[in-house]
């Protein structure tokens, strides 16, 4: 027979837990039980209070304190069309191919890229029958002088605008001549 060491109760040899106070018995192989946490739970309880420390340092950083300028932030609709162009439209020359102006940036509808490998006359073909089909300001950029365009394409677009939101603007039309437009950013 042997006592538990909490309580004193009566335990059998080879029992393991006491039947009056639920304490875990010493054993053989078992040491009493100090109160302390095994190894990886006192490294888990570190861990946590490190990451819940951590937490509450990044909520009281971003909060706005006195000294911080509020964000605000913009939600809804399309930007307002300027009523003035920063860009000079070039007019459509009868059948001709619009050029981009040079030098600057701005938007266009993007209504199909060919790889040059196939040639110019592919991609002028197909600005003819966009112009056909009643776009207007129909041009071709060689994609490689453009840094906002993946090089080596031949582009076919349709206007030139000021924003984003003019090209938009203008999209529905050139979707019906080809599916595919997308409006584009057009950086030099």
């Amino acid at each position: 027979m042997i006592l538990c060491p909490r309580c004193g109760a009566d335990a059998e040899p080879g029992q393991e837990y006491c039947l009056t106070c639920g304490d875990r018995l010493p054993g053989p192989g078992l040491e009493r039980q100090t109160g302390r946490l095994p190894g990886w739970q006192r490294r888990s309880a570190i861990a946590l209070v490190v990451a819940v420390a951590g937490a509450a340092v990044a909520v009281a950083a971003s909060e706005p304190g006195a000294d911080r300028a509020a964000i605000s932030t913009a939600t809804g609709e399309f930007a307002p069309v300027p009523t003035t162009s920063t860009l000079p439209s070039p007019p459509d020359a009868g059948g001709r191919t619009t050029d981009w102006p040079a030098g600057e940036d701005g938007w266009t509808i993007v209504l199909a890229s060919v790889p040059q490998t196939k040639g110019r006359r592919v991609a002028a073909t197909r600005a003819a029958a966009a112009r056909r089909r009643g776009l207007a300001q129909v041009g071709i950029l060689d994609s490689s002088r453009y840094a906002s365009l993946h090089p080596g394409y031949w582009v076919v677009f349709s206007g030139v605008y000021a924003s984003e939101a003019e090209a938009t603007s203008a999209l529905e039309p050139a979707r019906r001549v080809a599916r595919t437009a997308t409006v584009r950013r057009v950086v030099p």
